[in-house]
């Protein structure tokens, strides 16, 4: 062979090697050494609003209309100036006993302590439920007949309705009177009915129970109205006894030894008829809670641990709803936050106060 052709076959051969090597990349691609990746770059933090639901507020609703109020007036506050939801739900003192002291029910605005003073001190040491102190000043229970009434027959004790009785009298029974007592459920029911066998008149009156608060009411401001004579039990703060001239008949001076003998008897009724009874003590109506409402929502407790509202605003504004035939209590609410901010103001934090009147802006 020439040996041109020899030394262009080695050459070719040669460049056959080579191919393998640098056929793959060109200088217009990646360099010999190519630089380390970057690092990826860190995942930016996630950061969550961590939504806490408010748990809802429970009060109990005994079926009378200073609770009422004073209901609405606690749910407002709650809910417009701290956002918790709530719900008013009817009851019977019984049950709102079992269920305060079991977390069924959380707030009570109104727990009348004379009428079941040994149970309050029972559940509060058993640590089931919590007073926060006054509702109002003090809540005078008492037995009651219309001024013109009292005037025309010369009453004044509850002795002299002894005489009187035909005056009274119960159209299912005519050699009876009628004694309009407490609404079924409510432990003055017992009370009263205790006392009025204490006081020898249940020989002479039909003790009657109606069915709710508003009934109560129906029947004495019907009486009223109509100039009817009537006898029965009521209480302040109240509208009915601001509409209205009443004259509280005289019992004997509260008693503590007297009164344990008609607390006995309210569980033993082998001690009816006892011999002896007297009027109410006048208490304060305290806010009672369970134990674990401050747990679940202290900024609720620390508004009604301050929230004395008042025997004569409650009056006045339980007034203004007979005489506007209000339904909606949270009207009668909204009545009190706007004559009374004297008082409410300094229940609550500076900004609940701006969230509160900003709602009732809006009302």
């Amino acid at each position: 062979m020439h040996k041109k052709s020899i030394k262009l076959m080695v050459i070719g051969a040669a460049l056959l090697l080579l191919l393998p090597l640098t056929a793959a990349c060109t200088p217009a691609e990646a360099p010999a050494t190519a630089p380390a990746p970057a690092p990826a770059p860190a995942p930016a933090p996630v950061t969550e609003a961590v939504i806490k639901v408010k748990p809802v507020i429970k009060f109990a609703d005994n079926q009378f209309q200073s609770l009422w109020i004073n209901n609405a007036l606690a749910q407002y506050i709650i809910e417009e100036g701290y956002g918790y939801p709530t719900v008013s739900i009817p009851t019977t003192t019984p049950i709102a006993q079992v269920a305060l002291a079991s977390g069924d029910m959380d707030v009570w605005m109104e727990m009348w302590q004379q009428n079941f003073q040994e149970h309050y001190d029972e559940m509060i040491a058993k640590k089931q439920i919590e007073n926060l102190g006054d509702t109002y000043e003090g809540g005078p229970q008492m037995f009651v007949v219309p001024k013109y009434t009292a005037d025309e027959f010369g009453l004044k004790t509850v002795d002299d309705m002894k005489a009187v009785w035909k005056n009274f009298e119960d159209p299912e029974d005519p050699n009876k009177g009628i004694f309009i007592n407490c609404p079924i459920g409510w432990q003055c029911e017992r009370i009263n009915e205790i006392k009025m066998e204490a006081y020898g008149l249940t020989e002479m009156y039909t003790v009657v129970q109606p069915g709710s608060g508003g009934a109560l009411d129906a029947t004495l401001d019907g009486a009223q109205k109509k100039k009817q004579h009537v006898f029965g039990y009521y209480w302040s703060p109240t509208a009915l006894m601001g509409q209205y001239e009443w004259v509280v008949l005289e019992e004997p001076a509260y008693s503590q030894a007297v009164w344990d003998k008609v607390a006995a008897a309210q569980v033993d009724d082998s001690l009816r008829p006892i011999d002896e009874a007297c009027a109410y003590e006048v208490l304060p109506v305290d806010v009672g809670v369970n134990i674990n409402l401050r747990q679940n929502a202290p900024d609720v407790v620390a508004v009604l641990e301050k929230m004395t509202i008042g025997v004569q605003p409650i009056n006045v504004t339980a007034a203004w709803v007979v005489q506007n035939e209000v339904q909606d209590y949270k009207k009668a609410a909204i009545y009190y936050l706007q004559n009374y901010e004297d008082k409410w103001k300094t229940w609550v934090t500076s900004d609940a106060y701006d969230k509160i009147k900003a709602a009732m802006a809006a009302e």
